[in-house]
């Protein structure tokens, strides 16, 4: 066998050691993160999606343990199921507690006695005689024909879900009998049939409070929520068609936004508020017919184009009044006296709080739109990735797809952050109104906006990995028609970590924004001096202030702590990130290479973290 061979064996024997080799590597490799599997718990997993074959097998499930507890038909089971919202803990605590008003209330009445001595009835919608055995009723005996049956089954079933509370048809039922669905299967048309089966389903996911459709298009999933939620309580999932929505409000995955901040949000992107806030900052009303009139020229002489007024634009006073006297025609010495004795009329408050609101919405909206219109682009990149990269990658490095599926993961994770960090956005223009009133409030702005850029600059690091290194891979391997494996090898350790890193920079910023303001200041004390690490409050030195003598020696201190520092490092042939946690292995690199934060001085690091 060649040496090339050797070097690019396929088929199963190259899977097998190619599978051995990174499962070494990741065995290995910590990405900066060791210990964390041992003190994170397990989360409980949030949500179950369900097939749409599953579905009837639960609801049947449900049945069946109802049946069982309450000892009663499929058809009671069903109806107090439906009652109390598929919840089978409330439907044996109101079963057995009020019983005779369950009862009541889902129409199941007492079988009454079939009428003896009588071969034939008349039908109460038709009012024809037939044969007591071509005749149906529900437990009430209040016979009708077949052919009254199917008509009054069929108008319920076009009808809607409605008609799974079918209920006797006479006008004389004082119980109003609920009407079987075996009597419905038996007399409905097949395509009747499959509708009453179809909404049977549909009751157990749109009755449900633990279940939801998936918002997905063309998507039949399901999504059954496997905890404990509040009213009103947020909970992101991702269904297997890749759909992302909020269970509760059923509106697009907006973490760590609440579900009724992104109604308030969405409302006034689309709202007329905002066309009369525009309007009411970039233009004024003309002082004779009030026809609005926005300013595109730099003279302050204007024309009503409907009554021909003619008017100053800063004061709004009569032309006929102006003249040098009063500033010419691109000043106005009227209105500025006016401004500085603070003579504003109340409609130029309002147009000028207007301006200053709508600037600030628009500061928060194009960068929701920015990220918005980023994520699409992103979700077209990564189903690009997943088609054709991958390929051509897997032929290159004759590695297989299987053990490519970290670019995949990169491209996930993009496209999940970019959906988060828009929200931010919405966070931030509802959290922070009160800001420049409030001092408290624009402190929180400040630590807000630093932890939303230093996520933000951890996802464009990895955008970038995922976008131009694959795309430098690719076209070095093809120039010369060789595969670099340490390349590749470095490429891909850089970019599973730096997917990891961002994940734990998003996480850490949607828990801390939803835990609250007081709980993050107290977890990133003093990370905001620099940007980047902690506080460096407690440094080699005092305070300004002390003598010119003492001013040298603690400088003449500080550079050994320095040089000893280098030392260490040297000895040591790493240095530990205190932001994301990554062993940097060359020791002369000032920034880290997977998160950016610079390398930490002598102070202020703590000693665990050097390991000998």
């Amino acid at each position: 066998m060649s040496d090339d061979s050797d070097e690019f064996r396929s088929g199963s024997e190259m899977e097998e050691d190619s599978e051995a080799e990174y499962m070494e590597e990741d065995e290995d490799e910590d990405y900066g993160f060791e210990g964390a599997e041992e003190l994170a718990p397990v989360p409980k997993v949030p949500y179950k999606v369900l097939p749409k074959e599953e579905l009837d097998k639960e609801r049947k499930r449900a049945l069946n343990e109802v049946m069982s507890v309450l000892d009663v038909a499929e058809d009671v089971a069903m109806r107090v199921l439906r009652k109390y919202k598929w919840d089978v803990s409330r439907v044996q605590e109101e079963w057995f507690s009020k019983y005779e008003q369950v009862r009541e209330s889902l129409g199941l009445v007492e079988e009454e006695p079939t009428p003896s001595g009588r071969e034939e009835e008349r039908c109460l919608i038709c009012f024809d005689t037939y044969p007591l055995g071509e005749m149906r009723s529900a437990a009430c005996k209040h016979y009708f024909c077949k052919e009254c049956w199917r008509g009054y089954i069929s108008n319920a079933l076009s009808s809607g879900p409605a008609c799974l509370d079918l209920r006797c048809p006479s006008t004389e039922c004082t119980g109003k009998a609920c009407v079987p669905s075996s009597l419905i299967l038996e007399l409905a048309s097949p395509e009747d049939q499959a509708k009453y089966a179809a909404y049977m389903i549909r009751s157990y996911v749109e009755d449900n409070s633990a279940m939801s459709w998936c918002t997905g298009k063309n998507c039949e999933n399901a999504i059954q929520c496997l905890i404990d939620r509040a009213p009103g309580e947020a909970l992101d999932v991702i269904c297997t068609c890749s759909a992302t929505f909020c269970f509760n409000c059923k509106e697009e995955a907006h973490r760590p936004v609440s579900c009724d901040t992104v109604t308030k949000w969405l409302t006034k992107n689309s709202a007329e508020s905002e066309n009369m806030n525009w309007i009411l900052a970039n233009t004024k009303p003309c002082p004779k017919c009030s026809r609005p009139i926005e300013k595109n020229q730099g003279c302050m002489h204007m024309t009503c184009s409907q009554c021909r007024f003619e008017f100053c634009w800063l004061c709004q006073g009569d032309w006929k009044e102006h003249g040098e006297r009063t500033g010419g025609f691109y000043a106005c010495n009227r209105f500025e006296t006016a401004k500085k004795r603070g003579d504003y009329d109340e409609e130029s408050r309002r147009r000028e709080n207007a301006k200053a609101s709508l600037e600030r919405y628009m500061h928060y909206f194009e960068r929701f739109d920015a990220h918005s219109k980023a994520r699409e682009k992103a979700r077209c990149d990564a189903r690009k990735a997943s088609k054709d990269s991958l390929e051509k990658l897997a032929d290159i490095t004759k590695t297989p797809t299987s053990q490519l599926k970290f670019i995949n993961e990169a491209w996930n994770q993009i496209v999940e952050c970019r959906r988060q960090l828009k929200w931010t956005y919405a966070y931030g223009y509802y959290a922070f109104e009160n800001a420049d009133k409030d001092p408290e409030n624009a402190r929180h702005k400040t630590f807000f906006e630093f932890l939303q850029g230093d996520a933000e600059r951890s996802l464009e690091r990895l955008h970038e990995a995922a976008e131009k290194e694959l795309d430098a891979q690719k076209a070095r391997t093809q120039q010369d028609g060789s595969f670099d494996i340490e390349s590749f090898q470095n490429f891909r350790k850089n970019l599973i970590g730096l997917t990891d890193v961002t994940a734990g920079f998003f996480d850490k910023l949607v828990r801390q924004l939803e835990k609250g303001f007081d709980n993050m200041e107290a977890d990133y004390a003093g990370q905001m001096d620099d940007g980047a690490g902690p506080s460096t409050s407690g440094d080699l030195g005092d305070k300004a202030g002390t003598s010119s003598g003492a001013g040298k020696g603690r400088r003449a201190k500080k550079a050994r702590a320095e040089d000893e520092w280098e030392q260490l490092l040297q000895e040591q042939g790493f240095w530990t990130c205190v932001k994301c946690t990554r062993n940097n292995e060359d020791v002369t690199v000032k920034t880290c290479i997977t998160c950016g934060a610079p390398r930490p001085g002598p102070s202020g690091f703590p000693g665990g973290n050097f390991r000998r």
